[in-house]
């Protein structure tokens, strides 16, 4: 019997690790761009902005690696793209029991530099995400999750667009469009 309970519990504690360990790579997903930081972060707020029949608007975006610089530091350069629907926001906002989930808003796109020279995206997996707080939520965040792998689609063919300098909250440039964040 204690061979039993021991190798259960045993089996309990690996799962609980394991699933410690992969947690990250399961909430959070890392594709490399072909392209550098500021010219990938433009070709995501383009692409926002073809999504405009779906609400999405650029909500801003903020330069964190600016800040640690100012103080010293010395960091690889880092953007943090930020998109907004209301489409998909205003069934959550709207309701008691998924307000909280504002914390989560807006939709933020990281975009960064690492030591191996290369540009990478870092995006949550919002589908994922979305399962923990139930099936209203989770069917908002498939479509999110959907939208999203559009904004990450880049054409070679088309000329890299400038940058839209949006301050966080600010409703973005008439480029951007006047929604403002969530």
């Amino acid at each position: 019997m204690f061979k039993v309970i021991s190798g259960l519990f045993a089996g309990v504690l690996l799962v609980a690790v394991l699933a410690v360990y992969s947690a990250g790579s399961l909430m959070f997903q890392e594709t490399r761009s072909p392209y550098g930081v500021e010219e990938t972060a433009a070709r995501i707020q383009r692409n926002i902005l073809g999504l405009k029949d779906k609400g999405w608007v650029n909500s801003g975006l903020r330069n964190p690696a600016r800040a640690v610089n100012n103080t010293g530091g010395n960091i690889l350069p880092v953007l943090m793209v930020e998109a907004c629907s209301t489409q998909y926001s205003a069934p959550i906002l709207k309701d008691d029991a998924t307000r909280i989930l504002s914390i989560l808003m807006p939709c933020s796109i990281t975009v960064y530099k690492k030591d191996d020279g290369h540009t990478y995206i870092g995006t949550m997996n919002s589908a994922l995400m979305g399962r923990l707080f139930g099936s209203k939520v989770a069917e908002i965040m498939k479509e999110v999750a959907a939208d999203q792998a559009q904004m990450l689609k880049f054409d070679p063919n088309k000329p890299a667009p400038a940058l839209i300098k949006i301050q966080p909250g600010g409703g973005g440039s008439s480029a951007g469009g006047a929604g403002g964040g969530c």
